[in-house]
């Protein structure tokens, strides 16, 4: 068997994403797209976090991935706009500029190979002193999605407000 070319490799990788995407379970099939705001400055947009004495999220994705939708838009994005959650999204693949919580300018791809972050969706908490406050919420298949964000959530709320 010849093997493939890393073209194939790709063609077959978005084809699986499309097949994904027509069978893909959603909460709330009606659910309007939503968009996130992209990150732009890391420590400015937890400060701003921290001001609410809220945690910022993170979500890791993937341009076309079924799963960061259905966690966009029946959860983060919701969550987002009714209790004004401070979420930034981070796109594993873009070059979009954005400073990292050090400080220092990156990249989206950059910031994703730096926390080593392998799967998408993947969604991180930060709180004070840039720390991760809760375990990082990994993959979108999952039935119970809500009651994982939900602890993790309260896991992170907890360590900010001691």
């Amino acid at each position: 068997m010849k093997p493939l070319g890393m073209q194939a490799i790709v063609n077959r990788r978005h084809l699986l994403l499309a097949g994904m995407a027509s069978i893909a379970p959603l909460p709330n099939a009606r659910a309007a797209a939503r968009t996130l705001p992209a990150s732009t400055n890391l420590p400015q947009e937890l400060q701003q976090a921290l001001a609410k004495r809220k945690p910022l999220v993170v979500m890791v994705s993937l341009h076309g991935c079924p799963f960061c939708e259905v966690v966009r838009n029946n959860y983060l994005g919701p969550m987002h706009e009714r209790e004004g959650l401070q979420v930034v999204q981070i796109d594993m693949l873009e070059q979009r500029a954005t400073v990292d919580l050090t400080g220092q300018a990156t990249t989206h791809g950059a910031l994703v190979r730096a926390w080593g972050v392998k799967v998408a969706p993947t969604v991180l908490f930060f709180g004070k002193g840039c720390a991760e406050v809760a375990p990082r919420l990994a993959g979108g298949d999952n039935d119970f999605y809500s009651g994982l964000l939900d602890r993790r959530l309260e896991t992170a709320r907890k360590a900010l407000n001691g």
